[in-house]
């Protein structure tokens, strides 16, 4: 596979915190910062696709209902007297 150069400034601190990594793993700058790229744009693309499929059922005209989104926030609504007065 061919590979490109890329070049891109950090704080020195971020450098520190990547090399001192690099040798914990005993793995090399290039590697950890290839994979924390390669992470970054699989989770953008996963967060891509989903925002695209929630546009469209939307645009399908596919919501919750009152009752299902209730459901969903009891689960998180703190009961009375779990909350510090």
């Amino acid at each position: 596979m061919a590979e490109g150069i890329f070049t891109v400034r950090i704080d020195p601190e971020k450098q520190q915190q990547i090399d001192q990594l690099a040798r914990q793993l005993d793995r090399s700058r290039n590697y950890l910062v290839g994979q924390a790229i390669e992470d970054f744009l699989e989770a953008h693309a996963w967060q891509v696709e989903k925002i695209k499929a929630g546009l469209a059922a939307a645009d399908r005209g596919e919501f919750a209902t009152d009752a299902e989104m209730e459901q969903v926030f009891s689960r998180y609504r703190p009961e009375p007297g779990d909350m510090a007065e």
